[in-house]
């Protein structure tokens, strides 16, 4: 039987960001749905952790003048239980989500945000206790850097840092699943997530097992071999 979106998402939920890029790795994924090099800035002092399905943002540069136009900000258009996914121009030096966002964003029942880019208003994310995971912060606000083009789009979020070659970029697609904890955030496609929730069981029992050995003081290549079968 067909599980139901909230089944799945459930159960995502409860797997880490690191067993599901394992599984997905399994599955052929290159990349493993990991988007690299975001952290969580808030909240402070607690490991928040968010899974839900993608509302897209596609920001541009502010001085390009030929991409689309929003006639809504994008936060009063966010769907109540979605995670909000920005992509924000390579290397610009600019927030592109702060204060006011966060608390429309919440009032709107958004789980949070997840930025290719930088954010600002540290405190203010943190006082309401909205899970803001971003490459980095800022001081300086959205205008005249960048500005928000369209929503809910594929955006193909890459690494600014490396090449394509040395680490592959991630699509994600409105309403794939976004999960992200301490360790980091990745991505599931809709057509992965019950094929992901499987192998994710499976890893966890299998490290189970391994754990259970090495704590018992066998080797860990010894152990590896045994259930890993290397």
């Amino acid at each position: 039987m067909t599980s139901t979106t909230s089944d799945i998402q459930a159960k995502l939920a409860g797997f880490s960001t690191c067993e599901i890029s394992d599984a997905m790795i399994k599955l052929g994924s290159s990349s493993g749905g990991y988007i690299p090099d975001i952290h969580q800035f808030s909240p402070s002092g607690t490991n928040a952790r968010i899974c839900g399905p993608a509302y897209t943002v596609q920001m541009v540069l502010g001085s390009n003048k030929d991409a689309p136009k929003l006639s809504s900000h994008f936060v009063d258009t966010a769907p109540t239980g979605s995670v909000i996914v920005i992509n924000a121009p390579d290397k610009v030096k600019n927030a592109v989500w702060g204060g006011l966002m966060t608390a429309g964003a919440k009032s709107r029942g958004a789980l949070g945000v997840v930025i290719s880019g930088r954010c600002r208003d540290l405190a203010e994310h943190r006082d309401a206790s909205f899970p803001v995971f971003a490459r980095g912060h800022s001081t300086l606000g959205q205008s005249p850097f960048t500005r928000p083009s369209e929503v809910n789009v594929p955006v193909t979020i890459r690494s600014p840092d490396v090449s394509e070659e040395e680490f592959p970029a991630v699509r994600v697609e409105p309403g794939d699943w976004v999960i992200a904890d301490e360790d980091g955030v990745v991505c599931v496609p809709v057509s992965k997530a019950e094929e992901v929730i499987t192998l994710a069981a499976k890893g966890r029992e299998i490290d189970a097992r391994c754990m259970e050995d090495i704590q018992a003081g066998k080797g860990v290549q010894e152990t590896f071999k045994k259930h890993r079968g290397k």
